[in-house]
Formats: C-alpha cells, structure tokens, sequence
C-alpha cells in the first residue's frame, strides 16, 4: 500500500464524515423551516380571526348603544311630558302633615330614574350575553 493511498481514504472519510453531517443538519434544518411556515401562517389565521371577532363586537356595541339612546330618549320624553295618573284620587302616602308642592312631580322624576336604571341594567345585560356569544 503507497502512503498516498493511506491519504485518500483519510481524505474520503473527511468527506463522508462531512457530507453525513450536511445531510444531517439540512434534514433538520428543513423540518424546522416547515414548523416556522406552519407556526407563521397559524399566527396570521389567528390575527384574522381576532379582527373578525373585534368588527363583530364593534357592530354588537354600537347597535346596542344606539337601541338603548333611542330608549333613554323615549323614557325620558314620556316622564318629562308627566305621567298620567290613573284613578280619580290623588296620590297618597305622603304624611298629611308635610305637604310637598310638586309631589307629583317628584314621583315622576323617581319613575324616570328607575326605568332609566332599569333599561341600563336590561341592556347591559343583553350587551354581555351578545359579546359572549361571539367566537
């Protein structure tokens, strides 16, 4: 055996040597390019479908909000014209003793208050189920 020949398998078992890492690490380094491919496009899916979820909920809010201004308007126009009392006594319940100028006017400003309490409470609660319900 010549000493060059010695040299050539050393030089060939370098290359080999070699080319079993390269193939090594591109197989791995092509699998990790296809996982960030996968984790990129996961991420946009994921962005799209945030922003749908936020365009739902801004149309939710503002159909709410504008269906419970409609109503505050109409709660408070029927309680500013005064509420028509029926029967044909006058309120009572207040002391005989205090006489209150504006009674009437009073309990209708009471009334108001209340259903605007309530309409604010029925529309946030209808304000939640609806932006829960949204996915």
């Amino acid at each position: 055996m010549t000493p060059y020949a010695t040299y050539i398998k050393i030089g060939l078992s370098f290359i080999f040597i070699c080319g079993v890492f390269f193939a090594g690490w591109h197989m791995r380094d092509r699998d990790f390019t296809v996982y960030k491919d996968q984790v990129r496009i996961a991420a946009q899916e994921q962005a799209a479908q945030v922003e749908s979820i936020k365009k739902q909920q801004e149309i939710t809010t503002k159909g709410i909000k504008d269906e419970y201004d409609a109503k505050l308007a109409l709660i408070r126009q029927y309680y500013a014209n005064g509420v028509r009392q029926s029967g044909t006594s006058p309120m009572s319940g207040i002391s005989s003793t205090t006489k209150l100028s504006d009674a009437i006017s009073a309990y209708n400003q009471l009334a108001s208050d209340c259903a605007a309490t309530t309409l604010q409470t029925v529309t946030l609660q209808q304000w939640i189920t609806e932006q829960m319900s949204i996915k």
